[in-house]
């Protein structure tokens, strides 16, 4: 399987093209309907013609209510330039490596056939034929430029995969603007001095549809197929699977106040205390005792169980300012963790 090493490597040669599949993006958005109806959705990293995500806004634009689905693309689709070129008879055809940075703006989606459902039929003939919802961007369409800056302002809800190198970029944007989001990442950011104090803080979670295993991402043509997770599906689409992947958002969901099952007991010997900081270190999140009142370190993904209701978040070893940037347990250097305390409740 691919791991998290597939993601670093993206980083390092800055190939940001990993295409969310439309299953994984359904099995979250069951979860937040309700946040949806008369919003404006904004996908700022995604080219319509290629990207799950205007898709699946596209044909449940009338069962969500929106009001409007604004997507905009960085550098561009061949698709997208050609159709682009329809659309101005003055225009030329662009490089088809780079392509044309453009908007779409929907307001409406028209059922074609009358069977009550909007479908991938309905989305490709409105992006063939309706000359009014595509146009080009003048700038790059990097979410970062004017233009698309300009929008978000307008949106509710942004909603797409941003470039896994730019993730402290992008969730400090949606910040700065106060925007609602659903958006996808590695899990490792949740310990970005940008990230964690949203967690913290309760301003930002986790979404419930991912917590293990790996995804697939389909990926352009020309990207290096080198890791043991990838290969060509069969419609030829090209594909990276990815450990380590989750939803990070702000929208409310009712998995969220779950409280976990706890079973197991205190001992001393079973859950010691750091050598350098006051708390118990508890290795695996279904192990934390039912009966301990005080901080405990716990790995990372107890944030795929959290709820608010029944544990505090205290802090992670950086905003801690642990001695040696993390906790030790008879000298051995123990994983990153999240420090926590149980609330105390009178059930």
């Amino acid at each position: 399987m691919a791991r998290n090493k597939d993601l670093q490597t993206a980083n390092k040669a800055k190939k940001d093209e990993f295409y969310t599949q439309l299953e994984d993006i359904e099995r979250e958005m069951k979860n937040y309907k309700k946040h949806f109806k008369d919003k404006v959705v904004f996908c700022n990293c995604d080219d319509p013609y290629e990207s799950n995500f205007f898709k699946y806004f596209a044909m449940n634009f009338n069962q969500l209510g929106l009001k409007k689905l604004i997507a905009t693309c960085y550098a561009g689709s061949p698709i997208a330039d050609t159709q682009l070129s329809l659309f101005d008879d003055n225009s030329q055809v662009k490089d088809t490596k780079t392509g044309v940075p453009h908007k779409i703006v929907i307001s409406e989606v028209t059922d074609l056939n009358g069977d009550g459902a909007i479908n991938l039929v309905d989305v490709e003939y409105l992006l063939k034929n309706d000359k009014n919802v595509l146009t080009r961007l003048n700038g790059n369409g990097d979410f970062r430029s004017k233009e698309c800056i300009e929008l978000i302002k307008q949106a509710d809800i942004v909603v797409t995969n941003p470039p896994f190198s730019l993730f402290r970029e992008y969730i400090a944007q949606l910040v700065e603007y106060k925007k609602f989001f659903l958006i996808i990442g590695n899990v490792n950011a949740i310990t970005y001095k940008e990230v964690f104090p949203l967690i913290k803080e309760n301003k930002m979670w986790l979404g419930p549809s991912i917590t293990s295993g790996d995804r697939k991402f389909n990926v352009p043509d020309y990207y290096p197929l080198n890791a043991a997770g990838c290969g060509i599906d069969e419609n030829g689409n090209h594909f990276i699977k990815v450990k380590g992947v989750r939803w990070f958002t702000n929208l409310d969901h009712n998995k969220r106040h779950d409280e976990m099952e706890l079973y197991k007991h205190y001992t001393p010997e079973e859950y010691p205390t750091y050598d350098n900081f006051d708390a118990i270190n508890v290795d695996k999140t279904a192990d934390i005792p039912m009966d301990y009142g005080g901080v405990m370190g716990v790995p990372i993904t107890f944030l795929d169980k959290y709820c608010p209701e029944q544990f505090e978040i205290i802090g992670n070893e950086y905003d801690l300012n642990i001695d040696k940037g993390r906790g030790y347990v008879n000298g051995k250097r123990m994983y990153s963790r999240i420090f926590i305390r149980k609330i105390e409740t009178n059930k």
